[in-house]
């Protein structure tokens, strides 16, 4: 796994990161024109990247958004993970063979490529995962999930999303290698959940 290595600009461009936060605080350029006191013109071009503000500025701003000042100057926390550089894992899978395509350290969802052998499966046991979502899309071949209930056949492009916490195993039901991606999130053993 290799960081990805952003060449830094020669301007430092908060603007983005100042509207994302306002949207995700769900408010309006009228209501931080109000609770700041500054024009709704000012705010518009701060987050355009057309004007830089104070420090006093950016600080009030920034309490209103709830945001530390210092967030939006740190650098982007990309991973690139080339295909066949991921980490092989272990999850237990018989006759498989498996990467993680996430990093290790991230928290909020972890990518798993699976290259399940004719026969392959994830035990005769039922199972569950420390996640929220679990998340199987197949690349090829063919798969079963099976659950207490019954199970469900998944071919090529089908993609299956059920609770981690749902008792359930696999198997490789097709005449060759089959290749999944399981998609957890949030990563188990984050603490997210």
């Amino acid at each position: 796994m290799k960081s990805l290595v952003i060449a830094p600009d020669e301007r430092v461009r908060i603007g983005g990161r100042l509207r994302a936060a306002r949207q995700v605080k769900g408010l309006t350029i009228d209501q931080v024109s109000v609770a700041t006191g500054l024009s709704k013109g000012f705010i518009s071009r701060v987050e355009r990247d057309i004007t830089s503000p104070s420090v006093a500025t950016l600080v009030s701003i920034c309490q209103v958004l709830t945001i530390s000042v210092g967030s939006l100057f740190q650098g982007p926390d990309v991973v690139l993970v080339r295909e066949g550089e991921g980490p092989r894992i272990n999850l237990g899978g018989q006759h498989t063979e498996e990467h993680l395509h996430t990093s290790r350290t991230e928290p909020r969802v972890q990518v798993i490529h699976s290259r399940i052998e004719p026969g392959g499966n994830g035990g005769e046991e039922l199972y569950t995962i420390n996640a929220e979502i679990d998340v199987v899309y197949v690349l090829s071949g063919r798969i079963a999930v099976r659950f207490a209930s019954g199970q469900v056949e998944l071919g090529p492009g089908d993609t299956l999303t059920l609770p981690g916490s749902e008792p359930h195993t696999w198997s490789n039901v097709g005449d060759g290698v089959c290749e999944v991606l399981w998609i957890l999130a949030p990563a188990p053993g984050s603490g997210g959940i």
